[in-house]
């Protein structure tokens, strides 16, 4: 069933903003997505055409994806940490002719205003600044009957790569009519979820797991507690306050909850728990084990990428006896390679290919496309990793050079494009090292034009650079010298032996 066509419990709430106790209504989110859906008509907008959203996790945004699913519209989710030139290229990149934004983003959204190209409308919510319309006005007047032409649409998410700029992940238009919830009969097999079920969601909206989760569920007549952001005492308030049956995490999470004063972290009762989902980035076995020591048989991992062409799972009991595995495919077949595109032994590591799984490709990057195909026609996100005798899947590094820092995948060749600029810098490798409680975090490793500027002066410099014009995560928490950086002479640069001195004693992942 979906929301739209529950009669029998209207009023029962569609999504709980955790920290405020706003409530939004089936009946409501129905309601105000139709008139949405009918702004978009009447701006132009058709099956097939491009919005992108700007926001905090805000009471609105839900309502304007299902706003664009019931109309057959790609979203694009743009994450409200990136810095104005960075929102500005994704919001040409998707071809977005319509930009909704809130009052919260204004510093962002009044310097994008005059960059956003001829025919691009602007909206914004909690009131405007100049070239924006309100969206509650606009909508408000538009009638409350269906459009017409319903069909579904769906996001168009940003996956950055490392070879430069982030590129969108394009999927064809499900042929299904609006209302039907296919996804949601995997959800209810693999993490027993019902109509009573209440689902947690502490992480941004705008992040592909969070966002796709939270429309299925909701979509399903399912309740959904958002968080406006993560705190982890909140994290544990809203478990016990809104009886939270289902939720999902990454494991910086997991690190911050479990490092809470043992006294504060045990007053809340999370005896509600049935399902507790993660992803995201690679769990350390010891901060698995504690979890499963705290909450109980209820934490349930999945590995799958934005682009959909795969998806392995594992639950508790599977795990107590593969520890480190992230699960066996499901739905998909998995094919481990050698750099020839051969087919490895069991227990080797090679490149993770899946066959069976969606279609996708990458928005205006045909040869990024290209990169991600076998011949055979498998993909791949371009990580590392074994399978043992029974088919249980085993991460052993990252895509080339990527890191992880807190569950948000980082691309380096976004900041070591940016330093190279600095009239300081001649040459420059960023990567993630070792940080307890992220996983990772970024490194700049630094030839200085100059030998004798090198130091915290420049290092500092440096820092600040990057951080005016890239958002901050995506920056280096610190920087190091080098007098020459490892090159071969054909320009390929040997980041493995930077990368190896800062992992001694590490389990090395990227």
């Amino acid at each position: 069933m979906h929301f739209s066509e529950i009669t029998t419990r209207p009023d029962k709430p569609a999504c709980i903003m955790a920290g405020s106790g706003q409530r939004l209504s089936f009946r409501e989110l129905d309601q105000v997505s139709i008139q949405a859906s009918q702004l978009f008509r009447h701006l132009g907008l058709g099956r097939g055409d491009h919005l992108a959203i700007l926001m905090e996790n805000h009471p609105a945004y839900l309502q304007i994806c299902f706003a664009a699913q019931r109309s057959g519209i790609y979203f694009t989710t743009i994450s409200h940490q990136l810095q104005v030139d960075e929102v500005e290229y994704i919001l040409k990149d998707c071809q977005a002719k319509l930009f909704i934004t809130s009052k919260a983003q204004q510093a962002v959204a009044g310097i994008l205003q005059p960059r956003l190209g001829e025919g691009v409308r602007a909206f914004m919510l909690d009131g405007v600044i100049k070239g924006y319309d309100a969206f509650e006005a606009a909508i408000n007047i538009m009638p409350r009957e269906r459009i017409a032409d319903e069909s579904m649409g769906m996001p168009m998410l940003y996956s950055s790569g490392t070879t430069g700029r982030p590129k969108g992940i394009l999927k064809s238009l499900p042929e299904e009519a609006f209302g039907e919830n296919i996804r949601f009969a995997s959800f209810q097999l693999l993490y027993g979820v019902t109509e009573d079920s209440i689902y947690l969601c502490p992480a941004p909206l705008y992040h592909a797991a969070p966002l796709n989760f939270t429309l299925t569920f909701m979509a399903a007549g399912i309740t959904c507690v958002v968080m406006e952001h993560f705190e982890a005492e909140a994290a544990l308030r809203a478990i016990e306050t809104y009886n939270i049956t289902h939720s999902q995490w990454v494991p910086t999470m997991f690190i911050r909850m479990l490092k809470l004063d043992e006294e504060v972290r045990l007053q809340y009762d999370m005896s509600s728990l049935e399902c507790a989902i993660h992803a995201a980035a690679p769990c350390p076995v010891p901060i698995k084990e504690q979890m499963i020591d705290w909450w109980g048989p209820v934490i349930f991992e999945y590995y799958a990428g934005s682009e959909g062409n795969g998806f392995v799972a594992i639950n508790t009991e599977e795990w107590l006896t593969h520890k480190g595995s992230v699960g066996r495919p499901l739905n998909v077949q998995l094919h481990i390679l050698d750099d020839e595109g051969e087919e490895v032994k069991t227990g080797e590591t090679g490149t993770i290919y899946f066959s069976g799984g969606d279609e996708f490709e990458y928005f205006n990057d045909p040869e990024k496309t290209k990169e991600s195909r076998h011949p055979a026609g498998w993909t791949t996100l371009g990580d590392l990793g074994y399978v043992d005798a029974e088919g249980y899947l085993y991460l052993t590094d990252r895509k080339s050079y990527m890191i992880i820092s807190g569950g948000v995948n980082i691309y380096p060749q976004e900041a070591e494009n940016l330093l190279v600029t600095h009239p300081g810098v001649m040459d420059v490798a960023v990567f993630g090292i070792p940080n307890e409680d992220f996983g990772e975090e970024v490194k700049a490793v630094v030839q200085p034009k100059d030998w004798a500027e090198s130091g915290p002066a420049l290092a500092t410099e440096l820092i600040g650079f990057c951080r005016r014009h890239l958002a901050h995560i995506k920056c280096p928490r610190s920087v190091d010298f080098v007098r020459e950086l490892p090159r071969h002479q054909t320009g390929k640069l040997y980041k493995r032996l930077l990368k190896d001195s800062y992992w001694e004693g590490h389990k090395h992942l990227g």
